[in-house]
């Protein structure tokens, strides 16, 4: 196959932040529309950057609705992100074998680095490209890009993992093979819809789809 770069989300794909995420969204709405979302209601949001989930509800407000949500998130960071079985190993594994391991995430620097420290994973990625670095969030090319060149890799020789539609059409639309996470919060049959090259039932999948084993 001639994959040397795998490229990774973060929520959702590599750690397990659906609990905060939601708590964070719950706590932010429940403040400036009381009583009028649930949790299902929610999920739609996990995935896009902030800014794009809440002007869609007051442009007025966006910049408030913002800085409540990061403030939540911050404060319950570590005592709702979880580890997802199996992530670890495998990236350990991957990156023992040489592989250039990069994530592609629509989070801001500050609590991508909460998470990967929180779960020992920052000792593994060469290249983290954060909302931070680029002008165009996924689904749109550029931060795969980004993170490609900061590789030195090609499109052709990658796989972006994601558990979100964002993930999988911002690879496509880089150029690389895709592969979804069966643990997507939002249904394994709801990111099949994408399309992605692979879908990953366990983190052992890409290891033995890339021809580590």
């Amino acid at each position: 196959m001639g994959i040397n770069t795998l490229l990774f989300d973060l929520d959702g794909t590599l750690i397990d932040t659906n609990d905060l995420i939601i708590s964070s969204f719950m706590h932010t709405l429940e403040q400036y529309f009381p009583n009028e979302f649930t949790r299902e209601d929610v999920l739609k949001f996990i995935g896009p950057p902030l800014y794009d989930s809440f002007v869609a509800l007051d442009e007025n407000r966006v910049d408030e609705m913002i800085a409540t949500y990061r403030e939540h998130n911050i404060a319950n960071h570590d005592a709702l992100v979880k580890e997802y079985e199996g992530v670890y190993e495998g990236i350990k594994e991957l990156h023992a074998k040489g592989y250039k391991l990069g994530i592609v995430t629509t989070k801001m620097r500050n609590t991508v680095n909460m998470g990967l420290k929180l779960t020992g994973l920052d000792q593994f990625f060469d290249v983290v490209v954060t909302l931070d670095d680029v002008k165009n969030a996924k689904p749109d090319p550029e931060p795969v890009q980004l993170a490609l060149s900061q590789l030195k890799s090609k499109a052709s020789e990658a796989i972006m993992v994601g558990d979100n539609s964002h993930d999988i059409l911002s690879g496509k639309n880089a150029g690389t093979l895709t592969a979804g996470v069966a643990w997507t919060v939002k249904g394994k049959e709801y990111l099949a819809t994408f399309e992605p090259d692979f879908m990953l039932e366990h983190m052992n999948d890409l290891i033995k789809i890339v021809g580590a084993e």
